[in-house]
């Protein structure tokens, strides 16, 4: 019996519907290995968002989320600038769990750098939740027992790297359960929300987009 035949269908009809997704050509969006011990069934995308520096004549050819699903190779221009960052896990357990309340379970990461004057807002792990619960209501993308966190990073330098400039990050950990195996809705609506992070338009009315920003 080869391994493919040992995958539950559930799983495979959503690794489907991943390959459906149409994510933001602005996303570099590439397969992942996936952790091994969260179920017995996982699957992994890792993305960031990159501002083209002086010498890309170009712009990312990354688009459909078909592409993280195949082999990709290639480079990435020296110049380029990271603006966000992120992972995608979905998880499956034919078992069911009920922490989970189902089968599945989707899993993220979303990291980018801030100005310091949005960095210092109160209200900014707010901010970041609402873009979660939006993307995934412009989408349509039902879903059930969310919970994350949003936390702020101050990274400071000292003695030969005190010429650094102090940074401050944006991070959310969060999860939710979708409402069926297909998850086509839910990569979009991931992929706007690191593109959110990045300050990127369009974003949801109402909804301030964050300064660009570039590493130093």
């Amino acid at each position: 019996m080869n391994a493919l035949a040992q995958v539950p269908p559930e799983f495979l009809h959503a690794l489907g519907t991943l390959r459906k997704a149409q994510c933001r050509s602005e996303l570099r969006l590439a397969e992942i290995p996936a952790p091994a011990r969260l179920a017995p069934f996982a699957v992994a995308l890792g993305a960031e968002v990159m501002a083209p520096g002086p010498g890309s004549g170009t712009a990312p050819v990354h688009g459909p989320a078909a592409m993280a699903l195949a082999a990709a190779s290639g480079t990435e221009e020296d110049d380029d600038t990271e603006l966000a960052t992120g992972r995608f896990i979905l998880l499956h357990d034919p078992e069911g769990s009920a922490v989970w309340d189902g089968e599945f379970r989707i899993v993220t990461y979303i990291r980018a750098q801030l100005e310091p004057e949005m960095g210092n807002d109160e209200m900014l792990g707010t901010v970041a939740w609402t873009w979660l619960v939006e993307a995934l209501e412009n989408h349509q993308a039902a879903y059930r027992a969310a919970g994350g966190t949003a936390t702020r990073v101050l990274s400071e330098s000292f003695g030969t790297l005190s010429d650094r400039p102090g940074s401050i990050d944006i991070e959310l950990r969060a999860s939710w359960t979708p409402a069926s195996s297909d998850v086509t809705a839910h990569l979009e609506a991931w992929s706007d929300m690191v593109c959110t992070f990045a300050g990127l338009p369009p974003l949801p009315d109402g909804v301030s987009a964050l300064p660009r920003r570039r590493r130093n």
